[in-house]
């Protein structure tokens, strides 16, 4: 993947009837050719009217080709619709960060978030939401997990849950930015059900091993309506 340089791939062929093309911040960190290859599928999604979506994930250690994150991200950015991050993203990329929050003390206040979105929005004309994933750090195994949403006109907040027997973390973003994408595309004009569904599932995401998701569309809706029993549905 690292080798991947523009060209060697006809976008047009592999886009051709998609409707969502996602793209992550560890894809441009990897090397030159990566990133110029994301950047060639963007603009190909773009030309198509394809909703485009990001996970900025911010991976200081991959940056090792000589460009920083500041310098690559803000023309892959400008291409996208939907932006996803985390508490840290906006800040360690684009130098955006919220007033007064302290993860650590195991409470994100999802309204401090606000001012990020406005600000991401101002920057990147394109994007129509960003939402943040908001984990309060308690201990290794209690976390605090919610998110929020800005469409340039409200801010959507999501249920917090507290995970307090975390099996593996490892996932948990992805999990979320899945839920997401789904939830948009299911729960068409509800952002709110979009980012509860997309909370719910990555909560769920936590008490299993390994990256991958093992979870039903029922389970996450299950949970979305209150249902935290753990009871076995027979």
């Amino acid at each position: 993947m690292s080798e991947i340089q523009p060209g060697m791939i006809d976008w047009n062929n592999v886009l051709e009837g998609a409707t969502w093309f996602h793209w992550t911040g560890i894809t441009p960190a990897i090397s030159q050719g990566a990133a110029d290859a994301c950047l060639e599928a963007i603009k190909a999604a773009n030309a198509r009217g394809i909703t485009v979506s990001c996970d900025l994930n911010f991976r200081k250690n991959l940056w090792k080709y000589g460009k920083t994150a500041s310098e690559v991200m803000p023309d892959l950015v400008a291409g996208t619709d939907i932006i996803l991050g985390n508490e840290e993203d906006a800040e360690k990329v684009f130098g955006i960060h919220p007033t007064g929050v302290d993860v650590t003390s195991g409470h994100v206040d999802g309204a401090a978030f606000e001012s990020v979105g406005r600000q991401l929005m101002a920057k990147f004309s394109r994007a129509k939401k960003v939402i943040i994933t908001l984990r309060g750090s308690i201990s290794a195994s209690h976390n605090s997990w919610s998110g929020v949403l800005w469409d340039g006109q409200r801010l959507y907040q999501a249920p917090t849950y507290e995970i307090t027997h975390i099996v593996d973390r490892v996932g948990g973003g992805d999990s979320f930015m899945g839920g997401l994408i789904y939830g948009l595309n299911a729960y068409k004009d509800d952002d709110q059900k979009a980012l509860n569904f997309a909370v719910a599932a990555s909560c769920l995401k936590h008490t299993i091993k390994g990256d991958f998701n093992q979870v039903t569309i029922d389970e996450v809706e299950k949970l979305m309506g209150g249902d935290a029993s753990g009871r076995v549905a027979r």
